[in-house]
């Protein structure tokens, strides 16, 4: 989806492109911006994450929404880049599943399953507890920051993730809607946009020493569960001119009440959730 606002005569567009999680906040501070001082900007989620990260290198953008933290890998394939990511708030990675599945008791998966289920070694939920249905798994993207977060968990890193032949979903509405209308369901998605929606469940953590940890506020922002993800703007160098305008608005109270709206948590909750180069 794209949100574009009429350029005013003589003022650059600012460009703003990436992830589909940090999107909602960034559209409505768009939004406001716009019509308060007259910003004249588009905001795009094409590629996602990494999307937003190569935009900002070919500086076909400005500044780059991304759900995942910048990687050595990302600063080795553009040398030429001084990548900085300033945070505006903190989410997390869910896995969640259709209602079928969750009343049909699976209300948690270990690293080890939900391994064995992405590598597909389990391919039917009575395996790991369930009903005796069909696993249908919804893949995210690779390259999206959801599906690095995800694949970091399983495999402490990405690059380690084996190829598979899921089905593909792209943005956190698609993976949502995939999920809420298919039986036997499960898709990596936002926490934020798993919450209010009682067609799709969020599963918990078992972590290897037997406890249960299930996403919420507070799991994320302690950083208890284990796949917590800052919300970033990625900028070539320190924001400045009308990125920097569009950041610090996005951090300032009224900001962060965007931020609060829409399902993630504020800088003020997200500890250790700070700007950084």
């Amino acid at each position: 989806m794209t949100l574009l606002l009429s350029p005013l005569a003589f003022a650059a567009t600012l460009r703003v492109n990436g992830s589909t999680t940090v999107n909602p906040v960034a559209t409505e501070a768009a939004e406001i911006l716009r019509a308060e001082k007259k910003l004249a900007i588009t905001v795009d989620t094409q590629g996602g994450s990494s999307g937003g990260i190569s935009g900002v290198a070919d500086h076909s953008i400005e500044v780059g929404m991304s759900s995942k933290a910048i990687t050595e890998e990302d600063r080795k394939k553009f040398p030429r880049v001084n990548f900085v990511s300033t945070s505006v708030g903190q989410d997390a990675v869910a896995l969640v599943v259709s209602r079928d599945v969750w009343e049909g008791g699976v209300k948690a998966l270990s690293r080890q399953q939900a391994k064995d289920i992405y590598e597909g070694k389990v391919t039917n939920w009575k395996q790991v507890g369930g009903p005796d249905r069909r696993i249908v798994f919804f893949n995210k993207e690779p390259g999206r920051g959801t599906w690095e977060v995800f694949a970091h968990w399983l495999y402490g890193n990405p690059k380690n993730a084996p190829a598979v032949r899921h089905r593909e979903v792209g943005g956190n509405e698609e993976g949502r809607t995939k999920v809420a209308t298919t039986k036997g369901a499960i898709t990596q998605l936002s926490f934020a946009w798993a919450e209010g929606d009682a067609r799709i469940h969020a599963l918990g953590a078992k972590l290897d020493d037997g406890r249960v940890v299930m996403p919420s506020p507070g799991t994320i922002a302690d950083h208890s569960y284990p796949m917590s993800r800052p919300l970033l703007f990625i900028t070539d160098g320190p924001p400045k001119g009308e990125a920097k305008l569009f950041i610090d608005f996005v951090r300032s109270s009224r900001g962060q009440s965007l931020v609060r709206k829409h399902g993630y948590l504020p800088l003020a909750t997200a500890s250790g959730a700070v700007a950084s180069k």
